[in-house]
Formats: C-alpha cells, structure tokens, sequence
C-alpha cells in the first residue's frame, strides 16, 4: 500500500528572522534617505540617554531676568518667556517623545497583530466581532479620539499615552487580518494542521512572523503620526503638564511670542519635524528591505 507524504513543516519564522537580520540592516544602510532616517533617530536615542550631560542649563530653571533672550553663545537656541533655555528643554523633551513613541508601540503592536492574526486566522464569528470593534475606532478621526479619551481621563502623560494607544491599534489589526486571511489556505498551513498543529502553535510559529513585516513596516510609520498626535494633545494642554519641556507645549506656550521671538516656537517645531520625517524614512526603507519582491 502506497501512502501519500505530508509536505514537513517549514523551520519556524522566528529562525529565519534572526538569520536575516544582518541582510536586512545592510539594506537599510544602502539605501541614502534611510540611513538619514536612521541617523536622526539614532541621534534622538543618544540626546534622551544622555540629556543630563548634553543640556547646559536645567531645564526648569526659570530666570525672568533672561526672558526672551535670543540664540547666543550663552543660550544656543534663545530663552522663553519664563527665561527657561530652549536648547536645554529640547533635549530633555527627547526623553518625553521617546517616551511616548516607546510605550504607545509597545502597546499598539503586541494588541494589533493579535486581533488581527486571530481575527483573519480563524473567520466567522471571531472576525466579525473583532472587526466590528475596530470599526468603532476607525469611524473617528484618530486625534478628535484621542481628545475624548483624554478628556474623560483627565490631562496627563499617562493618560494621553493610553489615549493615543488606543487609537492607534485598529489599522495594525486590520493588515495583520488581511495577511493573516491570505495565509490560512497556504499549502504549508494546511500540512501543520493534518500533521495535527494546535492553534496556538499555527499562530505563533507560522502565521504571526510572516504576518511581522507589513506590521513593522505599518508600527515604524505610525510613529511619525504618534509624536504629531502627542505634539497635539502637547500644545492643547492635555499632554504632558507644565512645567515638563514637552515639544508642543513648548511651541503653545512660546505661540504668543513668537513674531517678535521666533526661537520658541521655531525650535521645537523644527524637532517635531524631523523626528517625523526620520520615522517615515524608516518606514519606506523597511517597506524596500522586507519586500521578497526587492530581493536580489
């Protein structure tokens, strides 16, 4: 009697991951815009570990006698009006915006790819609900949500970092459904199965990692929108509390002045801006590096 071989398992996806990690840096460095990318964010890492030391000033230490100040050799990016230096509250709001960048991904990854893994590996009644729920979220603009869970919680760090969270995890689960759906009828899916695969296994070493690229690629992108959106809560009042050197709180507070003092509002805008250009640099270049299409 003749039998009919079931294909074997591939070797899991997380393997594969850490073998192609090192290809996939050198891609990333190739590529002139995106090392730019990489560069800035590097160098956003090491002003927020190293703010104490790289700030000359402390950064709430107020001195009205000095208000309003102009760059100088004394002040490299002027003073507020509070006579607090620019330069040094900039550095310090790095720790703030990497913060929130951090814990919002965190947060957002790990919730959105579950839902949407489970929701397009099993169907039916599962991805109806979870879709649903998704729905719900997608029908706001992301800022006007966050506003309304901010000011349900109360202003605060915290509470917009959940605000902003919460707003931010239907799209991941929304892609990861849709690679998910194009996955569970694979050749390899359906031999793990027969071989009798649980679930939970299916999940975790086959579906989820090769769901994982469009989802970095999705997460890298999304914080440029992240650090706008807390520049936002920031600068309406909701964010981080005075007299913390957030970046839009500082562009609110220095808005009043700024046609006679441009260096308030200039210097944290300029900081926003090329946090969120370095992030969607990043983002077009994992877009390149993880397609198989742009293999060589």
């Amino acid at each position: 009697m003749t039998t009919t071989a079931i294909p074997a398992q591939p070797q899991g996806a997380w393997e594969a991951w850490s073998r192609d990690a090192a290809a996939t840096l050198r891609k990333l460095l190739a590529n002139p815009l995106t090392a730019v990318g990489v560069a800035i964010i590097g160098l956003l890492i090491l002003v927020a570990v190293f703010a104490t030391w790289i700030a000359p000033h402390d950064p709430l230490r107020q001195d009205l006698g000095a208000a309003l100040l102009p760059p100088s050799s004394a002040h490299w990016f002027g003073t507020d009006e509070f006579g607090r230096d620019v330069f040094s509250r900039l550095v310090h709001g790095t720790r703030i915006t990497l913060f929130i960048v951090t814990l919002v991904t965190v947060v957002v990854g790990p919730l959105g790819m579950a839902v949407g893994v489970v929701s397009g590996y099993f169907g039916g009644r599962v991805d109806a609900v979870c879709m649903r729920i998704a729905d719900v979220f997608l029908s706001f603009p992301s800022l006007v949500l966050a506003l309304a869970f901010v000011a349900a919680l109360g202003p605060g760090l915290d509470h917009a970092v959940l605000a902003i969270a919460l707003t931010a995890w239907p799209p991941i689960a929304r892609l990861a459904r849709a690679e998910a759906m194009t996955l569970r009828q694979a050749d390899f899916i359906v031999a793990a199965q027969l071989q009798g695969a649980s679930h939970v296994r299916m999940l975790w070493r086959h579906v989820a990692p090769l769901c994982l690229p469009s989802v970095l690629v999705r997460l890298t992108m999304n914080m440029a929108s992240v650090v706008l959106t807390a520049a936002g809560l920031g600068f309406l009042g909701l964010g981080a509390q005075p007299p913390l050197p957030e970046w839009g709180a500082m562009i609110s507070e220095g808005r009043r002045y700024m046609l006679d003092s441009w260096w308030t509002v200039a210097a944290p805008g300029a900081a926003i801006l090329a946090v969120s250009m370095a992030f969607n640099l990043l983002g077009d270049g994992l877009n390149d590096a993880l397609d198989p299409r742009q293999a060589s």
